[in-house]
């Protein structure tokens, strides 16, 4: 098919993509930091739509932070730019954990699992497989100064007496240097693929380097340095892969404010032996792609979802989420979650189910029942990430009440929030009719406008009754304190005594 408004693919955050493609079926994995399930797996037959294949792991460590225990979080860590491959019948998964300082190794059968987990010996930041013909088999990594390591048969370490060299140096970069290393060999030559950033101006820039050894000299440079016209955001890190027709594309991703990193679709030709991407030095706004099943419908990566069966794929915990003080009914289709501590923040609660935010915009409704909430509780959606916006039920003075809180941030960089932000504020507060409400949390990412707003109607109300908002507009940043986009986020947190509930029914997804 011709591809019209090809980019961007998913319109959601997959950061750090790595692609392969199996016979007629392409695999992409990205980094899913603190959530879990984690490391996501998705699946296409066309490179542009995409669902969801698997997760990896359901835990990682069952670390104090990855539990949330008391005001230990990884947020901003966790899994970080998976590699995938298939070898000889054998998937395998390879990433580093921020928080743990550990390089795991993930081997299945089936891309469905079961997941093998095991650990490589050593830390290997952005790390990338190669398995060569003769069945050795190398890792590169690193952050300005590349190397190559071969590791041993079975991959639990660096091989003793093997490869270790330095491929590529970007020393002295006064913004980022190389990193996000992706590792082929194609046609006998070796590649390296990286991010690096501009000098001049932060913005993400995509290199490649060439060798006809592994002990030969990487020889290279910048291949794609555009933004697609989108607010300066340059698109670069990821994989290539080739069609069965023999065509080659290249799956990066694009900054694009508080929704997060978004893949973008590049096509790749060859001149010499090097790759040129996209056309003349841009990323065409169309162009061809043909799927191996073009009658195959996709299942959505967001959705609605009315709790009746099993949760669906689509959301993802916070973090390691306490199954203890989760009830689910899935006949009546009813959500509980019931505290277990108290929070100084809303980000600390546990057993946050959350979705990613779609671009260009997007509006989450579900209705909460707050007749088990103690003094000091919330129960609600929220905007999930560092600066966060959030609209709930709250008890006080033994009354219900509506309240919208929000975290604000000083400036829109991708700087943590700093020491005089971060606080949590009330910025409106209602009596409550009754003790269920419904809620809607809208947000805007057009052009990076990145603003939120919050609404309520009567728990009982139709579904064409009027909406009344609540505060007013929320400005969300995309910053390194949580490193992800933007998501949805249905919680309950406790603020003085642990031990009250809340339920939630009828999530409603909206596209903008």
């Amino acid at each position: 098919m011709t591809g019209l408004e090809i980019n961007p693919i998913t319109r959601l955050d997959y950061p750090d993509p790595d692609v392969i493609r199996v016979e007629d079926t392409y695999y992409m994995v990205s980094t899913t930091m603190h959530f879990m399930p984690g490391c996501e797996i998705l699946r296409s037959y066309d490179l542009r739509n995409w669902e969801h294949a698997a997760y990896v792991y359901d835990r990682l460590d069952s670390t104090p932070g990855q539990r949330l225990e008391g005001e230990e979080n990884i947020y901003g860590k966790g899994m970080w730019a998976a590699s995938i491959r298939y070898h000889k019948g054998t998937f395998y998964i390879c990433f580093v954990a921020n928080d743990t300082h550990k390089t795991y190794l993930y081997t299945a059968d089936s891309i469905e699992g079961p997941w093998e987990k095991r650990y490589v010996e050593g830390f290997f930041h952005d790390c990338s497989l190669l398995f060569d013909e003769d069945d050795r088999v190398y890792i590169a990594y690193g952050n300005k100064n590349i190397y190559i390591t071969e590791l041993k048969s079975d991959l639990s370490g660096p091989a003793e007496g093997g490869l270790h060299r330095l491929a590529v140096s970007d020393e002295g970069h006064p913004s980022l240097g190389y990193e996000g290393t992706h590792f082929y060999k194609i046609n006998g030559k070796y590649y390296l693929f990286f991010i690096h950033s501009r000098r001049d101006c932060w913005r993400r820039v995509e290199a490649c380097f060439v060798a006809d050894s592994l002990t030969g000299e990487f020889t290279g440079g910048d291949v794609l340095d555009d933004d697609r016209g989108y607010c300066g955001q340059g698109v670069a890190q990821g994989g290539i892969v080739d069609t069965p027709e023999g065509k080659w594309y290249a799956m990066l991703f694009q900054d694009s404010g508080a929704v997060g990193r978004i893949p973008i679709l590049v096509p790749v030709d060859w001149e010499k032996g090097f790759p040129v991407f996209g056309k003349g030095g841009k990323i065409p706004e169309n162009f061809e792609i043909k799927s191996t099943r073009p009658e195959y419908i996709y299942r959505p990566l967001v959705e609605s979802d009315d709790f009746r069966g099993e949760l669906k794929p689509c959301w993802q915990f916070n973090h390691e989420p306490d199954p203890a003080l989760i009830r689910h009914d899935r006949e009546s289709g009813i959500w509980e979650v019931r505290t277990g501590k108290v929070c100084g923040s809303l980000t600390q609660a546990g057993n946050i189910i959350t979705q990613r935010m779609l671009y260009p915009g997007c509006a989450g409704e579900v209705t909460v029942y707050g007749s088990g909430l103690g003094e000091g509780d919330f129960a609600g959606i929220c905007a999930l990430q560092g600066c966060y916006g959030f609209i709930g039920i709250t008890r006080r003075e033994g009354g219900l009440y509506l309240s919208v809180r929000t975290v604000t941030a000083g400036e829109s960089s991708m700087k943590p929030l700093g020491a005089n932000e971060g606080q949590d504020r009330e910025q409106a507060f209602v009596p409550l009719e009754g003790n269920a409400v419904q809620l809607k949390l809208e947000v805007d990412f057009t052009r990076m406008k990145d603003t939120a707003a919050f609404y309520y109607r009567n728990a009982d109300a139709e579904t064409d009754a009027p909406w009344i908002q609540l505060g007013g507009p929320h400005k969300l940043y995309f910053k390194l304190d949580h490193f992800t986009g933007c998501r949805f986020g249905l919680v309950v947190y406790s603020t003085k005594e642990p031990g009250g509930w809340a339920a939630f029914c009828n999530f409603i997804y909206q596209e903008r």
